[in-house]
Formats: C-alpha cells, structure tokens, sequence
C-alpha cells in the first residue's frame, strides 16, 4: 500500500483540511472512531505548530503496511527555524505559544511510534516529524 496525500499548511483552514483528510483516510484504512479521533487530534496539533511556528508547511498522511498489519503514517514537515531544544519540546506542560503545553508529548502519547528532527542552520534547516498508529 502506497498511497499517500499531502496538505499544504499555509493558513488556518488548511489545519482543517488536513484533520478532514486524516479522518478520512483513518476510516478507509479501518480505524475505529476512538482512534480516528487520536489521529485528527495528533494532525491538528501537528499542523498548527506548522502555522504557529514555522509559517508554512506540509502535513502528508501515508497508508503503510507492515507484517500483516495496516496503519497510517503522518509526515509534518516545514523549512520553519527549527526546533533549538527537542527534548524540551517534549516535557510535558511546556510551551511557547501560551497553550496548555500538551503538543508534541500529546502526538507522541496518541501515536503508536513518534520520531522528531529539527536543524537550525544549513540547508536542512526545518523540522521533519513522523508518527505511525497501526489498527488494533
């Protein structure tokens, strides 16, 4: 399975979209309701630090299969300024934004695998974050 979709982060309705086409996706893929409500929140926090924090972005949403198991890979991605401290990106409780502080450790909690790279500098300047959730 190779399918994937991508939706390009430019404004606030694009954060919509991409929730719409991941509920969508995570239905079609055989989700129950439970689990497509985990994966449009995870979408949404992830394409809302792409508009928050780097202004524009990608989030593409990928059918993947894997031993028998089918499942749904979202891909966040932007050309923003990086993240300078992941790891305290991913403590609970903070944030930058005046937000509750749940984002990235609340997609890592709601997904079934999470991985985040962020540069500041060079040509790969950016943040690339992944995250898969398999069907039960």
């Amino acid at each position: 399975m190779n399918f994937q979709s991508c939706v390009k982060i430019t404004d606030e309705w694009d954060i919509v979209s991409a929730r719409q086409l991941g509920r969508k996706i995570s239905k079609e893929i055989g989700f129950g309701t439970v689990d497509q409500a985990r994966i449009t929140t995870a979408i949404s926090e992830l394409a809302r630090n792409i508009f928050l924090y780097a202004g524009t972005g990608e989030i593409c949403i990928t059918k993947v299969a894997e031993m028998g198991k089918q499942g749904l890979q979202i891909e966040a991605k932007d050309k923003g300024p990086g993240i300078l401290d992941i790891r305290k990106v991913m403590q609970d409780g903070y944030t930058t934004s005046g937000g509750l502080g749940a984002g990235l450790p609340g997609v890592k909690r709601l997904m079934d695998s999470f991985n985040i790279d962020s540069y500041t500098s060079g040509d790969d300047k950016g943040t690339v974050i992944i995250a898969t959730k398999w069907v039960r």
